[in-house]
């Protein structure tokens, strides 16, 4: 008789047998271009969304974190005032990727309104 009851076993058997199954998937995700409008209010955002990254260097100054996965990229502004990440993905017409998203936050994580913070780091650009 062995020393460890059957239900024992049975949950050892059961975990060795779950972890030998292969994954369903071919891979990591594939990153995709937001197919719902904004979930915020454009206004004031006029000079980042829709524009390319060119722009927005010629905007801002270079990116402080620019991020490739795919097709997506991710440049990110920053000031004393506020972090600005921006999210561009290729028109369904094809060409250069250009914003669709933007988000912003005070330099603590805190929210701050998007619009700001675009004034922001275009009077800081100004500034140089």
């Amino acid at each position: 008789m062995s020393r460890f009851p059957f239900p024992v076993a049975g949950a050892a058997l059961t975990l060795f047998v779950a972890g030998c199954v292969a994954p369903t998937s071919g891979g990591p995700p594939r990153p995709q271009a937001p197919t719902a409008p904004p979930s915020f209010n454009p206004a004031g955002l006029q000079s980042v969304l829709g524009h390319t990254a060119k722009a927005l260097e010629k905007a801002f100054g270079a990116p402080d974190l620019d991020i490739r996965e795919g097709s997506a990229r991710k440049l990110q502004f920053s000031s004393a005032v506020c972090v600005l990440d921006t999210y561009l993905y290729p028109p369904a017409r094809g060409g250069d990727p250009i914003v669709t998203y933007i988000d912003a936050r005070l330099p603590d994580g805190r929210d701050i309104d998007r619009a700001s913070c675009v004034a922001a780091l275009e009077k800081r650009r100004e500034k140089r």
